[in-house]
Order: C-alpha cells, then sequence, then structure tokens
C-alpha cells in the first residue's frame, strides 16, 4: 500500500462494508488499522457531520479493531474484491451530492471550447487557439462579479464571444448543480463509469466539502467530478446526462475532519496531483491548485445551502477542477479522452489519496443501496 493512500495525520471517517453486517459501519483509522465505530449515537457519517465537534467525537468514539489499513485498502480494489474481507465504501450516505463547476480559468475556457466544438473533440485544438486569442487567459485576475468583470463581460459580448459559460465564469452567479443523489457514490477501488454514448471525457479531480444542515463546513475529502466533454458540448442542457449516471463520481478515501490542524486554509492552499495510467501505456500527469480558484470555498457554500435553499441531512460540494487535460494520446491533435480500464489517481497529502479504475456505467456495479435500505437495516440494528 503506498502511504500516500491515507494521510499521515489527522482525524478520519468512512464507511466499510464489514462482513457479518448487511449496512455499511463508519470507520476511522488509528495506528495503521481501521476501527469500526458504529454506534446509536452517531450511526451514520451524515449524524457526525452535524455533531457539535465532529472530529472530537471520531477521536474519542470507542471502537473495535476490523483489520489492518493496508489489507483493507487492497480488497477494495474491485477487481480484488473478496465478500468475506473488510472493503472501503464511499465516505459519505444521506448527504446531498452537489457540484461547483466553471470555478477556475483553465476549465473555463475548456468549457468554451466544448461548447464552441458542440462535442466534436476534433474541432478543439484549432477552437482553442482561436477562443484564447479572443478571451485571453488573464481571466484569473478578475473577481467573479465584479464591476471588472461586468466590463469584460459587456467587451465579449460586443465582440460575439459571449457563452454561457463565462456567465458562471465570472459573471455574478455561480454554477451549483446536483452531481448525484445521496447513497449514489463510490469510494476507493471502485470502478467509476462512463455513460456508453461517450467518446470524449475525462476525469476532474477536485476536492469535495462536507457540510451539515447549518451550512458549517466540517471536513473534507477528494473527488472524481467523471466528465463527458461530448455530451455536455452539445448542450448544456445535458448536464444532467453528462454528470449524473451510475458510478459517474467517486469520493475518498476518508474525510478528513476539521480540526485545529486542518481547517478550511489547509483546503485554499491545496496542491492536487492527478495521474491517468492506461493499459496502452498512457500515463498523464496533471496538477491542480486550489489558491486558483476564482471564487472562494466559503462563497461557494453560500451559494449552495442558506435561507434560499436547505439540505436536512447535509451536503458535499465538489469545488470545481483546473485540470482539463489536453495531452494527445492516439496521436498528434486526437487529445485525451478515456479509455476501458484506465486507472485515474488523485491525490494531496493531507488527504491521501482516491484511485478507481474506469469502465462503462452499465458495466459498473449498479447502484442498488439506497437511503431507504440503510434506514430499514440501522432500525434492525437498534441503532435509531
Amino acid at each position: 500500500m503506498p502511504d500516500t493512500i491515507i494521510p499521515s495525520s489527522g482525524v478520519l471517517v468512512g464507511r466499510a462494508k464489514l462482513p457479518g453486517h448487511a449496512y455499511p459501519r463508519i470507520v476511522t483509522i488509528r495506528d495503521g488499522g481501521v476501527f469500526d465505530i458504529t454506534s446509536r449515537n452517531a450511526p451514520t457519517v451524515r449524524d457526525i457531520a452535524e455533531l457539535d465537534n465532529p472530529a472530537s467525537y471520531v477521536a474519542g468514539a470507542p471502537g473495535a479493531r476490523c483489520g489492518d489499513a493496508s489489507q483493507i485498502i487492497e480488497n477494495s480494489w474491485s477487481e480484488n474484491y473478496d465478500p468475506e474481507l473488510p472493503a472501503l465504501l464511499s465516505p459519505i450516505d444521506l448527504q446531498a451530492v452537489k457540484a461547483s463547476g466553471v470555478t477556475f480559468v483553465a476549465s473555463l475556457l475548456e468549457r468554451v471550447i466544448e461548447e464552441q466544438a458542440k462535442g466534436d473533440k476534433a474541432r478543439a485544438d484549432s477552437l482553442r487557439e482561436d477562443v484564447l486569442k479572443l478571451i485571453g487567459a488573464d481571466l484569473s485576475k478578475i473577481v467573479p462579479g465584479s464591476p471588472a468583470a461586468m466590463q469584460v463581460k459587456e467587451a465579449l459580448i460586443a465582440r460575439g464571444v459571449w457563452s454561457q459559460y463565462l456567465e458562471v465564469g465570472i459573471g455574478p452567479d455561480a454554477e451549483i448543480f446536483s452531481k448525484g443523489q445521496p447513497m449514489s457514490t463510490v469510494g476507493f477501488g471502485a470502478d467509476v463509469g462512463l455513460h456508453p454514448i461517450s467518446s470524449w471525457n475525462n476525469p476532474e479531480p477536485e476536492i469535495v466539502l462536507v457540510i451539515s444542515s447549518t451550512g458549517r463546513i466540517v471536513g473534507a475529502t477528494l473527488g472524481n467530478d467523471v466528465n463527458l466533454r461530448d455530451v455536455e458540448g452539445r448542450s448544456a442542457l445535458l448536464l444532467g446526462k453528462a454528470k449524473d449516471n451510475n458510478a459517474s463520481g467517486s469520493v475518498g478515501p476518508f474525510v478528513r475532519l476539521f480540526d485545529s490542524d486542518f481547517t478550511i486554509e489547509t483546503v485554499k492552499s491545496a496542491e492536487l496531483s492527478m495521474r491517468v495510467e492506461g493499459e496502452d501505456g498512457f500515463v498523464l500527469d496533471g496538477h491542480s491548485n486550489m489558491a486558483k480558484i476564482s471564487r472562494t470555498p466559503e462563497s461557494l457554500v453560500e451559494a449552495t445551502i442558506g435561507r434560499h435553499h436547505q439540505y436536512p441531512d447535509g451536503l458535499v460540494l465538489y469545488l470545481g477542477t483546473m485540470f482539463a487535460p489536453v495531452k494527445d494520446r492516439d496521436g498528434p491533435g486526437k487529445g485525451f479522452t478515456h479509455k476501458m480500464n484506465d486507472v485515474v489517481s488523485i491525490s494531496t497529502p493531507s488527504l491521501g489519496t482516491l484511485s478507481n479504475r474506469v469502465r462503462l456505467s452499465t458495466e459498473c456495479a449498479p447502484w442498488t443501496y439506497g437511503a431507504s435500505h440503510l434506514l430499514r437495516d440501522l432500525a434492525k440494528a437498534d441503532l435509531l
């Protein structure tokens, strides 16, 4: 097990499938082991996020050792999974799964290119040069919604290059959308899914905030907001089809809870690394620095939850990515798209590494265990 999969410090909480239990168990990491801390006080990760001090609760919760973290991580890979052994699941449960888009200039420009290309990846390279000439790459200096941003908007409209993506990239309102339903995300080692109709797609490495029902940010984890560039590029009204498919969002490996050593400021300065490794020998490396985000994480949370919109079970929020792969894979001008069995690894020292294998959504394990199943099982176990 690479040392980077689990951060070397911090209070971690997650979920695991344990033999002998029909429902996910709440777990934490202690001294290289995975400990089951499921209790009537907090039988779900949602319940832990609602506590006054989630990190203190998890750090002090009594628990039973389930096994070595390295062995459980190994068994969490879909191709290695043995149901007689523990395996990690997505570390969130009843929370709504939301995402923010176009929060970095690099991804903003690529969204404009997708729109102009109308989903045709063959046109992307030539359009990229044209769009950069018209828009420029200095939009990172503009505060979204500011008077300066509105002046740029008027100038771009006059030049005929205004876009719906520029509207949410530098306009007053952030793009917030539903990535998936509660309980729909997959965790470390699981397969992530691409809709079979897509032929131009990519991973999106992101930090994911965990937020209570009051709007308080209580922790963070890693996420892959799998993206279908051709589908969304044809029409922004196809965002749901592009983003919400079976196994199309991964989260993990654990949620790191905020404490004196890990805060929102840590998130704001995080450097994400991503690697795609294909069976064809192709390797793609990328980096995403949270310091380059155009809207603060706090402002994105405020745009999502407040008096205008409540989430009684809390939510998780993908913060967006600056990573838009353009490296040619199958020859000059071919650009990047996934191939089956690509392995995507997203990492940052404070949160560890989230790794998943890419398959078609139709070939990933079907999503059959939802909120109703969890609540029934917890009631049967006298945990509610």
